[in-house]
């Protein structure tokens, strides 16, 4: 599993969903949690600190999350990070188009805890 130390950066432009989240990652353990609520400030966040593990959501205003995803997979330094994706999107064309830029993981919305922690292992082990 992850690493409790790891920092993790939680982006949505939902209030509710990033606090949702990280209440969940909190009960799992983790601590070192920042947030954003959309791809330009995230990538910002992404480019001046280091994160262990990225999730986000797809819909958001200014840049959405599958934007993100790309400007993280095309940047040398961010590539590695882990990236799941969170969203309401569930049709199978999103979900392929997410895994063809590179998603670690996609859980759509609503989920629960168990549901995290689950594509956390199957990232971490």
């Amino acid at each position: 599993m992850l690493d409790r130390m790891a920092r993790i950066l939680v982006v949505d432009d939902a209030r509710n969903v990033r606090l949702t989240v990280t209440l969940f990652l909190r009960k799992l353990g983790y601590s070192n949690i920042e947030d954003a609520s959309e791809g330009v400030t995230a990538f910002q966040l992404l480019k001046s600190k280091k994160f262990d593990f990225i999730i986000c959501d797809w819909n958001m205003p200014v840049m959405n999350g599958l934007e993100l995803l790309k400007k993280v997979r095309e940047d040398e330094t961010l590539r590695h990070i882990p990236f799941m994706m969170i969203t309401a999107e569930a049709l199978r064309e999103n979900i392929i188009q997410a895994v063809q830029e590179g998603v670690t993981q996609y859980i759509v919305k609503p989920f629960s805890q168990k549901t995290l922690q689950e594509k956390m292992k199957a990232i971490f082990g």
